[in-house]
């Protein structure tokens, strides 16, 4: 006799299988994403380790213990300005893909992703990452995730190509030294940082299909998201640069503008390099500014500022949260999807 099977019968065992695929893929994330915090946290312990290690505990201890507490507390109130503002970034992306997320948890998830992605470094992979466990809880996609990050990381860009493109064009002597140019090709650059904003803007304005680049295609956002992007990622910029600087008076008389040129070009040199927390990066540029035996101080100060104290906070954060999303999932519970599609 011949087994007659209805469809009916297969279904269940598809919707288990199907089932058995997401748990899968679930958790295959999970652990990409511990992995990825694990090696990217022993990598900056380790190139921290490095960068330190030609100088003695005894001129580390001195060159801290007499900085400024004025200037100290300021770089704080400048890193803390800087990290709000990168909230926005999250903020306006989840505008971007068409969903509504309420703000504080918008900036939950961009300030623990960011705040570990900047030491672990692989900005976009290690925060990306972070953020889709976040925005995963929240109702979002894999590629509204997707998204998410791709519209940040242009923020990113605009800041670094508009700031960098001002501080250039007003201090291209010191912009040509830092990047072993002419004076006359640093110029060219800095005006097509700012000449690249502005076409940015304009497809904005005057495109509305899908914009293809090669292999690649994204959907502009209306003229108001990008001039917001455009705004918001400058002023980050501004903000950080701001926390160097108070780090930077410390030790010596430095203009603001000065510490904004070697601030910008040496994230460029990090965005390229995706060294975590741009150790090396920012010591070589910034020895332009300051004799090595001055820079260590103010250097030690920033990275504490504006890196360990984001870094320890956003992990501590972060280990509470999925402690208490393991809990609501053993007492059956999840939480409720906040992202709901605007009109």
């Amino acid at each position: 006799m011949t087994a007659v099977t209805s469809q009916e019968d297969t279904a269940p065992a598809d919707d288990r299988d199907d089932a058995g695929d997401k748990k899968r893929g679930r958790s295959w994330r999970i652990w990409l994403t511990r992995l990825t915090l694990v090696l990217g946290i022993a990598l900056a312990v380790y190139l921290l380790a490095r960068t330190l290690g030609r100088y003695s505990f005894n001129e580390l201890v001195a060159s801290v213990t007499i900085f400024p507490a004025g200037h100290l507390a300021m770089a704080g109130v400048f890193a803390f300005a800087s990290y709000a503002t990168l909230t926005l970034f999250d903020f306006l992306a989840v505008r971007y893909v068409g969903r509504r997320i309420p703000y504080p948890k918008v900036a939950l998830a961009s300030f623990v992703a960011l705040s570990l992605g900047h030491s672990i470094g692989f900005a976009g992979l290690s925060s990306g990452a972070i953020r889709y466990r976040f925005y995963s809880k929240f109702g979002l996609s894999i590629g509204d995730a997707a998204r998410v990050v791709l519209f940040s990381g242009i923020t990113v860009g605009l800041g670094l190509a508009a700031l960098g493109g001002g501080t250039i064009l007003i201090e291209p002597d010191l912009a040509a030294k830092v990047m072993g140019l002419s004076r006359s090709v640093t110029v060219t650059i800095g005006i097509a940082c700012l000449a690249g904003c502005a076409i940015f803007l304009l497809l904005a304005a005057t495109v509305r299909q899908r914009l293809t680049l090669w292999r690649w295609s994204i959907e502009m956002p209306t003229l108001k998201l990008a001039a917001a992007q455009l705004v918001v990622g400058t002023v980050n910029f501004m903000f950080a640069a701001a926390c160097l600087h108070q780090a930077l008076l410390g030790v010596a008389e430095i203009p603001y503008l000065s510490a904004a040129t070697i601030y910008v070009l040496a994230n460029a040199g990090v965005v390229i390099a995706h060294v975590p927390g741009g150790l090396g990066v920012i010591e070589a540029v910034v020895m332009y500014l300051l004799p090595e035996h001055q820079v260590i101080g103010a250097i030690l100060v920033f990275r504490f500022v504006y890196f360990l104290v984001p870094l320890m906070i956003g992990g501590i954060v972060f280990l509470i949260v999925e402690a208490r999303w393991r809990l609501q999932k053993r007492q059956g519970e999840q939480p409720a999807p906040a992202g709901t599609r605007s009109n």
